[in-house]
């Protein structure tokens, strides 16, 4: 797995957590990564990360018939 750092000002409101979240949901929504891996950034299973997707504003469903299919598959 590949590591990226980000440093946030101190003022910042923004968590760990929220910011793997964001990161994961755009990257998903983007198609560069599957729900799988999208998950696994965020540090969540499919099933959790699936569940905080709405809350922050994602949709699960990919713009790709392909990369739904394949979530399907391997659901």
């Amino acid at each position: 797995m590949q590591t990226i750092s980000v440093q946030l000002p101190l003022f910042s409101s923004v968590s760990e957590f929220d910011a793997r979240v964001i990161l994961a949901g755009e990257l998903y929504t983007r198609e560069k990564l599957s729900l799988g891996q999208a998950a696994e950034v965020a540090g969540l299973s499919k099933r959790a990360f699936i569940e905080v997707m709405g809350k922050y504003g994602f949709s699960i469903f990919s713009e790709s018939i392909e990369d739904f299919r394949h979530d399907l598959q391997n659901a």
